[in-house]
This record gives structure tokens, C-alpha cells and sequence, in this order.
């Protein structure tokens, strides 16, 4: 147990770095073509200037920018005090740049097309030995060596061929060999032992030290919240119990609707407590499919935790679980749809799309 108290502690040395005293937010300028920083008194410290890549909304200590100058385009990393880093070594990802995690930030080397990590103050702690790397999750990162970039004939996407793929921390020391990675692992619940964990919602690998690391499964934990939790109680107060504050509800032809979660609950009671009853049907057609939080959809301020920096989903910590139902009858089309947030109170109910129920 010594190890998962070293890890943790870590994570909260390393999380209280990175959290300065003052983080500074972007603004753009009056016409809305660059973005500078401001700190929490709107005193102005970086005027409007960069473009681009600069995806970030939130300065910490370090993020990824762009910017033009005499017609050209200039890259790189830059440090809260200033220091300019990573020249043309942004890593980008579907038309993004990195966004820092936990004091962190990633980094792709232009020569080798291999990837490594800055700290906050644009050190490198992982040199740019790796194929690819994610995000630091509680200390750690799930890496891939020795990897072929490959494409699909006339298809403009790339994807990772051969390789071999290991979980390491922040000091570049291997913890997993041969770590075969699961998208819905929950990287800060990890537990060590000398056996296996017995625990149905956990995954265990086994560390190059001879212990077993487990972590939770995201959809294994749901599925079981949803069954032991959610549907053996459907009464109207378990349901507002385990809803978020607001509910979103989807209605023709307005859109996305905000309501009380106590309002949204008390008028649909009947449809919600009746489709979610089918989920214990055998016969009923549905499927569970994990994803982020939509920041398009839920903008507001009381969602802003549930996003970083960057304004992208923390889908490492918050994913939302989406029960989709298909239709009895296989020629109708749509399908009802009940999504939940993973909150530091569990789950919750924080949206619903019905294919033929008119919610209100």
C-alpha cells in the first residue's frame, strides 16, 4: 500500500503546483481575430496577438499558442513566466493542440514525428521517444512505442500499426509492460496488491514490480449503479436523488431546453419511470455508449468543472454514460436516449431525447 500512497501524494504535490494563484482568462480583441490574457482583475498580460492552434481559454502555466508575423506563422509552447519553448512542436489532434493536465503538456518533435512531455515551466520530463502518449491521468500516461503511422487508401485519417504499449509516470519509469490500454479505465482510482482484485468493476495488470495495479471500469461501475442503484428504486424521489440540478431535454421545435430537475421529473414521471422500467426487460433493445459532456450544449457555469482549460470534456473524470433504446418495432426510426454525468456525487440523470414523447 506504500506505492499508492507515493502516487497519490504526487498527484496532489503536483496538482497544488500547477494550480496558480491567479489564472489568467483569454479575450479577444475587438474584432474578434486574436486572443490575449487577463488576469482575475482584468489587468491585461499578454494584449491580444495570438491565432490559430491557441486553443486555450484558461492559463495556468503553460499552453500551446500560434501566431502570425510578417506574413508567417510561428508555433510553440509558452510558460506563465514568459518562456517561449517547442518551437514548431505543437502536438495536434483532430485539428486541436494539447491542452496542459495536471502541470503538463505534450509535445511532438518535428523531425523524428515522435512524442515526448513538458512540465510546467517547459522542462521535458519525457523526452520525444514515443509514438504517442495521453494525457497525464493521476501521474501517469499510457504510451506507445515502436508504432508504423499508417493511412487507408484515400483515406485522410491515420492510424497506429504494430508498436508496443506500456502505462509510465511523469519520471519516464515504466510501471505496466505490455499494458493493453481500455478507454473506460478510471486512472484515479487505482489500487496495488499482490493478487488481482476480486472487485467486478475493476481491470488488474500486472506491474513490472510483480504487484497488480486495478482501476475502476467507468461502464462496468455504471452498469452497476444503474441495476443496484437507479432501477430497483424508480420512485420520483430516487430519480430526482440521482439527477443533476438542471435537466436537458430536447423538444420540437425549440431545441435543447434547460428545467428543475424537481419541475422536469414531476412532468414526465410517467414516460421516465416507464422506459427506464424496460432496461430490466431481457427482450428490450438498448446499448450503453460512454462519452464526454457536450460543451456546445451545457455552457453554463455550473458545468464548468466538467471541463478543462481548453474547454474540452474531462471525459478521463466526468464521463457521461448514454442509454440508448431502440424501438420495439425495427422499421421505426429514432431512439430514446437518458444520459448521465459522472459527478463527485455519482451518477446523474442530465439529459433526455425521446423519439416520439413530447417532454415538457
Amino acid at each position: 500500500m506504500k506505492k499508492i500512497v507515493l502516487l497519490y501524494t504526487f498527484l496532489v504535490s503536483c496538482t497544488l503546483f500547477a494550480q496558480t494563484s491567479d489564472t489568467w482568462t483569454a479575450f479577444w480583441n475587438k474584432d474578434t481575430t486574436k486572443i490575449g490574457f487577463q488576469d482575475k482583475n482584468g489587468v491585461i498580460k499578454i494584449e491580444p496577438k495570438f491565432t490559430g492552434f491557441t486553443i486555450a481559454r484558461k492559463f495556468e502555466n503553460i499552453i500551446a499558442v500560434t501566431e502570425e508575423e510578417n506574413n508567417k506563422w510561428k508555433s510553440y509552447y509558452l510558460t506563465k513566466e514568459g518562456k517561449i519553448i517547442g518551437r514548431d512542436s505543437l502536438y495536434t489532434f483532430d485539428n486541436s493542440t494539447d491542452c496542459e493536465s495536471e502541470g503538463f503538456i505534450r509535445f511532438r518533435d518535428p523531425k523524428t514525428d515522435k512524442m515526448g512531455l513538458f512540465n510546467s515551466k517547459g522542462t521535458i520530463v519525457i523526452p520525444a521517444d514515443y509514438s504517442a502518449l495521453s494525457n497525464v491521468k493521476n501521474g501517469m500516461l499510457t504510451a506507445l512505442i515502436d508504432a508504423k503511422k499508417e493511412r487507408e487508401q484515400g483515406d485522410e485519417h491515420f492510424f497506429w500499426s504494430g508498436g508496443k504499449e506500456l502505462l509510465i509516470d511523469i519520471t519516464n519509469k515504466v510501471l505496466i509492460d505490455n499494458f493493453v490500454y481500455i478507454r473506460d479505465l478510471n486512472f484515479y482510482s487505482l489500487e496495488k496488491s499482490k493478487e488481482p482484485s476480486k472487485d467486478p468493476i475493476r481491470e488488474n495488470f500486472k506491474g513490472v514490480d510483480g504487484q497488480y495495479y486495478s482501476f475502476i471500469n467507468f461502464e462496468k461501475e455504471f452498469k452497476f449503479w444503474l441495476e443496484n442503484t437507479l432501477l430497483k428504486d424508480l420512485s420520483k424521489a430516487n430519480l430526482e436523488k440521482h439527477s443533476f440540478d438542471k435537466i436537458t431535454y430536447w423538444k420540437e421545435p425549440d431545441g435543447w431546453i434547460n428545467s428543475a430537475k424537481a419541475k422536469f421529473i414531476n412532468q414526465n414521471y410517467t414516460y421516465l419511470k416507464l422506459k427506464l422500467q424496460e432496461l430490466q426487460n431481457l427482450k428490450t433493445d438498448y446499448f450503453i455508449s460512454s462519452d464526454g459532456l457536450n460543451q456546445f450544449i451545457f455552457e453554463s457555469s455550473e458545468y464548468e468543472i466538467y471541463f478543462n482549460n481548453c474547454n474540452e470534456a474531462k471525459d478521463w473524470l466526468y464521463p457521461t454514460m448514454d442509454i440508448v433504446i431502440n424501438p420495439k418495432n425495427k422499421t421505426d426510426l429514432g431512439q430514446d436516449h437518458f444520459e448521465f454525468l459522472r459527478t463527485e456525487n455519482g451518477y446523474k440523470l442530465i439529459s433526455v431525447s425521446t423519439r416520439q414523447h413530447n417532454l415538457k
